[in-house]
């Protein structure tokens, strides 16, 4: 198996810059892009290449890893770098897409003999930064030597979900996991607000349900975001959260489900999005409880 490899990371935000970097810190050569360079500039210290167009970062490049905002900015960008895609070369395509994007992706993939791999990633900012990300993968047994050590850089542990990534078995496993993800911190938000507008101190609620089957670390771990002010940086962003939010409706749509608190979570964080809160965690989302900022 080869150890050492040459990656390309097509997206630097929150997930990608952190991938990248543990990439590089793993011994990889990494050529990292971004649509807004002085994004990626960073990661020039930590020993990555940047590269001014997807194309100059896949170049030869044994993985190419997209961590992008969509599946069609996925799309767009690997066409861009279409010219330089060598057929052998594996995808790993971590961008949360969505069903009917995955199977595009895929089949773009399929038309230039990439060896595509469904993977996205469960973690926010923290886990990331500490390549301690869970990854769901789907994608060929063959070609998995290729994949597995990007895989061991940024996560702690793989859940393989299947061997064909154009079934999108990993992402349908991804919108599960982000329906309640994004409803337990919605629901946070709201109780958050009521409390606030009952003058009920939220540690009472907390002292009430405390070691019992209604709590949780995630509920403590992001209402302590908004008590104490710290939405920003973000771990995961309104807007990115809004997007999947649309994302799990629309799946639960096409297959016959009515998704009504997924598309309530969509409307809110959308709402938190329109009052200046996308780029802060998502649980700002609280924000979106009251028609003018909370005192």
């Amino acid at each position: 198996m080869t150890d050492k490899l040459t990656v390309s990371v097509l997206g630097t935000g929150i997930m990608g810059a952190a991938m990248a970097r543990n990439l590089a810190r793993a011994g990889h050569t990494v050529r990292a892009w971004n649509r807004t360079r002085a994004k990626a500039e960073p990661l020039a210290a930590d020993g990555a290449q940047v590269a001014d167009t997807p194309a100059e970062a896949v170049r030869d490049a044994d993985v190419v890893l997209t961590m992008l905002y969509d599946g069609a900015a996925a799309l767009d960008v690997l066409r861009e770098a279409e010219p330089a895609l060598r057929p052998g070369t594996a995808w790993v395509q971590s961008t949360t897409a969505g069903l009917e994007a995955t199977a595009e992706l895929a089949g773009f993939a399929r038309a230039h003999g990439l060896l595509f791999y469904d993977a996205p990633v469960l973690g926010t900012r923290q886990p990331a930064e500490a390549g301690q990300l869970t990854v769901l993968a789907a994608g060929p047994t063959a070609g998995r030597e290729k994949v597995t050590p990007v895989f061991d850089a940024v996560g702690a542990r793989t859940v393989w979900t299947g061997e064909d990534g154009a079934t999108a078995s990993a992402t349908r496993l991804k919108l599960v996991a982000n329906s309640w993800v994004i409803a337990a911190t919605n629901a946070t938000g709201e109780l958050l607000a009521l409390s606030k507008a009952l003058d009920v101190d939220p540690g009472d609620f907390f002292a009430l349900i405390a070691d019992g089957p209604l709590d949780m670390g995630y509920l403590h771990a992001k209402a302590a975001l908004v008590l104490e002010d710290r939405l920003t940086p973000a771990q995961f962003a309104v807007a990115t959260a809004a997007k999947d939010a649309r994302l799990i409706v629309e799946a639960g749509r096409r297959h016959g489900v009515r998704l009504d608190v997924a598309a309530a979570s969509a409307e809110r964080l959308e709402r938190a999005a329109a009052q200046g809160h996308a780029d802060e965690d998502m649980a700002a989302a609280y924000f979106a409880s009251f028609d003018e900022k909370p005192s």
